[in-house]
């Protein structure tokens, strides 16, 4: 097993703390027409309150919402229609069930509305390239997901190819990622890694990154792994994606061994029982058991 944070590493998200001196699952809720698995079911208010709930009593420590899809070809959309899907889902999930929300976007608009509707993390598979985001994540001041692609989703699968080794341009990336950071005001302890498992990837760059993970903890910060439901398993095994949650489980306790401390995942309950099992054997802990399980956070 390989650490990529301190025993003790604590993440201030908003007025909430997220522990990671173990892994914690963060629950996926698109609120989008066309995500890949869900689309269309928690677009509706009351629809994102019910999973949202379940999400939260299964053990999930973070809401991740969404409002673009980003899965391949995936178009993009208005800047307004990504606000009126999000934003009332993230004051909903704060004012209701007082949960630490992480927002997928990229826009620096919503990065700021976001953040002043109490939501705790910002998730952005751009890494904040897009003009104005770096200054809106810094006076946003909250813990930002730098994910690694290449090109857009409408074409980061048309082909991808990498001259060195995946892994290597993944860790040289999210580096050059965190020093740009850093130069823009945003604190180093800030800052969450994710290679993007599926973004501008083959299949075999993905299992090649996965099995290579580990480089990545060289970092120095804490590590994001999202695989859940992913075309990875379904290339693999042959399974729709409605029959790929074994496949996942395995992936999700192997980015545990190699040092992911955040499971990004559509079905939470299995996967935290998943990851408190692996957790428990890399720990050597006692059959009976001291620590929290995959669900804690903290609030000050």
């Amino acid at each position: 097993m390989t650490d990529s944070v301190p025993v003790g590493a604590r993440l201030r998200c908003g007025h909430h703390h997220l522990d990671l001196s173990r892994p914690r699952v963060m629950g996926i809720l698109n609120v989008t027409p066309d995500s890949f698995s869900d689309g269309g079911r928690h677009d509706r208010l009351d629809d994102a309150r019910r999973h949202a709930e379940r999400l939260l009593q299964e053990g999930a420590a973070i809401i991740d919402v969404g409002g673009e899809s980003t899965r391949p070809g995936a178009e993009p959309v208005s800047l307004q229609t990504e606000r009126d899907r999000v934003l009332p889902v993230v004051e909903m999930l704060v004012s209701e069930f007082d949960a630490l929300v992480s927002v997928d976007t990229s826009a620096p608009e919503l990065i700021r509305e976001v953040a002043e509707a109490g939501a705790g993390m910002i998730n952005d598979v751009r890494s904040l390239t897009r003009p104005g985001a770096l200054e809106a994540a810094a006076v946003a001041d909250l813990p930002i997901c730098l994910m690694h692609m290449a090109g857009e989703p409408q074409t980061m699968q048309q082909a991808p190819h990498y001259d060195r080794p995946v892994e290597e341009a993944v860790v040289d990336f999210l580096r050059e990622r965190i020093s740009i950071c850093e130069a823009a005001g945003i604190a180093r302890e800030r800052l969450v890694l994710d290679p993007g498992f599926g973004f501008a990837k083959t299949l075999d760059h993905n299992l090649r990154l996965l099995n290579r993970m580990a480089l990545l903890a060289t970092l120095g910060l804490p590590l994001l792994a999202g695989m859940s439901r992913k075309s990875m398993i379904g290339q693999l095994l042959e399974r729709p994606v409605d029959q790929r949650l074994p496949g996942g489980l395995a992936l999700s306790v192997m980015a545990v061994e190699r040092g992911a401390r955040i499971i990004r995942v559509h079905d939470v309950a299995p996967t935290v029982d998943a990851i408190n099992m692996a957790w428990a054997v890399l720990q050597e802990r006692s059959a009976s058991g001291t620590e929290r399980p995959a669900s804690g956070t903290e609030r000050t």
